[in-house]
């Protein structure tokens, strides 16, 4: 490929939007360009890129068995229906309706679609088990569509599907994928963390996120030093410490506390530690139930896991209003102790206990009324929970279930694998195999999902140096940047083109800077800028020999033509 004939020059200016340097190296080198919000044009050097990457990713999953198929983008809103998932996934479906008025949705993700699929065959035990994957576009109507591809609202995604006869033959494939996405991600240049996470509006029990450590990600997750632990701020687990546990139970008082809404106001007037306070978080969930979250004074609550537990979709925090009128309680000073007593009989109230308030005797807070608090409450005695697990934030320094302490720390996710378990088949009507015995029986599932372009810019996120892009050797957009200088001078562009020429011919990718109106310096600027393993040289100071230079080093070396493309070889292969 020549430059001046290439669609999509380097440019010295980024999107003033662009916070993360991946974002801005792309936007620059002509590898992408946004059409709106959260949607991007892949210009050629960015295609060739996104192809390799794509490349690399089937190679992996047909080595591993799976086999690629092909779902349509418009999915029938039925489907979705069929599964709920019309109201509960995490982002909005995006409708359309054909001329008949069909309503369809486009495609988010592809579980219904893959189960209506598989449905359609009339299958055993003995068609059992199979992977099946594709490379399709998604799309998610995002909030707020940020960092360039890392959160984009139309995207390529790798996502495939695994249907078994039993669990135990599912969690062969999942070590299977997941040994699997290691070797892509490695082939990409790319050192990932396997990390426990919510499977969110995907479904089923667990799943695991591949994430690369980066200041730039969103994700946040817990490890210990040693990394036998890695999970999800969403899901991560820790050791809750006693505190007064063998302290006497004391007698339930009131007392007055005029004091601040705050829990720190709470320590401040009482002269009490935070731990030995209850806090109370009230939400609302999508049905309109009131949620009375109550924990440990000195943890937080983690609203993921409350969802789990409540089985609910969304959670608001209620409003002062409606704690007064409705709840007949006090904001700031919110009890579970007797607060159903004055409860309507159409208001439903839900107590969820975090199994921390079990490490403290003779809690303190407040006593629904204005300025009332209540000391020596205890679990049990005093009060309930209708609910009781684990619904508390870990934090960095708290202590792991081996004993380290956590590690708070940050990372982009790249992929993911999920166990779907029958949480698709068994609301799907016909999404069954027939056993041995000759029993209908509904599919067990899993999933597993590589985003290409989010790929793609955090490889750039993590090589990178400040003149630009270093694209690791297998998924640079060409392998050869060519640099030809003083190509007025017709010795020099015969022999630049000659090496060209060469070059083409030998099955190498070359990008040819053929431009006679810049000069060395923009040139070089530009190749250090677009990051390609190998940088050559011809102009009138190598003398008939041809300079290269390493995109990862500073020294150069001269070479002959004769010996160039087994030195090039040796480099890239």
């Amino acid at each position: 490929m020549r430059y001046s004939k290439l669609f999509g020059k380097t440019i010295k200016e980024a999107p003033k939007d662009a916070s993360l340097i991946s974002h801005k190296l792309l936007y620059q080198g002509g590898f992408i360009r946004e059409s709106s919000a959260g949607r991007y044009y892949f210009l050629p050097l960015g295609l060739r890129v996104h192809q390799k990457i794509q490349k690399i990713v089937k190679e992996e999953m047909d080595k591993a068995g799976a086999q690629e198929i092909v779902t349509p983008v418009m999915h029938p809103k039925y489907l979705w229906q069929e599964t709920n998932r019309t109201t509960s996934v995490g982002f909005e479906l995006m409708s359309i309706k054909d001329r008949s008025e069909m309503e369809f949705v486009l495609g988010g993700t592809a579980e219904e679609m893959m189960v209506d699929l598989v449905r359609k065959f009339q299958l055993s035990y003995k068609d059992l088990p199979f992977n099946i994957y594709q490379f399709s576009t998604k799309f998610r109507d995002e909030l707020r569509a940020r960092g360039g591809l890392l959160r984009a609202r139309e995207f390529m995604m790798k996502d495939a599907y695994s249907f078994h006869a039993s669990e135990e033959d599912f969690k062969k494939e999942y070590e299977n994928m997941k040994k699997t996405y290691i070797r892509i991600y490695e082939r990409l240049g790319l050192k990932t963390l396997v990390v426990e996470s919510d499977n969110g509006y995907i479904g089923g029990e667990y799943c695991h996120e591949f994430i690369v450590e980066s200041q730039a990600g969103e994700s946040k997750f817990l490890t210990t030093q040693d990394g036998s632990y890695a999970a999800h701020e969403d899901v991560a687990v820790f050791q809750v410490d006693d505190r007064n546990v063998d302290e006497e139970e004391k007698p339930l008082k009131e007392v007055e506390a005029v004091r601040g809404t705050t829990m720190e106001e709470g320590v401040k007037l009482h002269n009490k530690p935070l731990w030995q306070q209850i806090k109370d978080v009230l939400f609302v969930d999508e049905r309109g139930r009131f949620i009375l979250a109550i924990i440990r004074g000195d943890y937080d609550v983690n609203e993921t896991k409350l969802l789990h537990l409540i089985k609910a979709y969304t959670l608001r925090l209620a409003t002062e209003e409606e704690i007064r009128t409705i709840l007949h309680s006090e904001p700031g000073f919110i009890s579970p102790v007797r607060i159903k007593e004055d409860l309507e009989k159409d208001v439903q109230l839900v107590i969820v206990a975090d199994k921390s308030l079990h490490s403290v005797k003779n809690a303190y807070g407040g006593a629904n009324k204005k300025h009332r608090d209540l000391f020596n409450m205890n679990i049990g005695r005093d009060y309930q929970g209708d609910i009781e697990g684990d619904i508390a934030l870990a934090k960095d320094g708290y202590l792991a279930k081996n004993g380290q302490p956590l590690l708070a720390k940050r990372g982009i996710e790249v992929g993911n694998i999920f166990q779907l378990g029958f949480h698709y088949s068994a609301k799907m009507t016909g999404a069954l195999f027939t056993d041995a015995t000759g029993e209908q029986k509904p599919y067990y599932m899993g999933c597993y999902g590589i985003g290409i372009g989010r790929t793609m810019q955090t490889i750039v996120e993590m090589h990178n140096d400040v003149k630009g892009i270093i694209w690791p050797d297998g998924i640079s957009p060409f392998q050869v940047q060519l640099v030809g200088l003083n190509l007025d001078n017709e010795s020099v562009r015969k022999q630049a083109e000659q090496v060209y020429e060469k070059l083409t011919q030998a099955g190498i990718e070359v990008l040819f800077d053929d431009r006679t109106s810049v000069g060395p310096g923009e040139k070089f600027a530009d190749a250090d800028l677009l990051g390609f393993p190998i940088r050559l040289v011809v102009s009138i100071k190598s003398n008939g020999q041809i300079e290269l230079k390493k995109r990862k080093e500073k020294e150069t070396e001269l070479l002959n033509l004769e010996d160039l493309i087994g030195k090039i070889n040796s480099i890239i292969l």
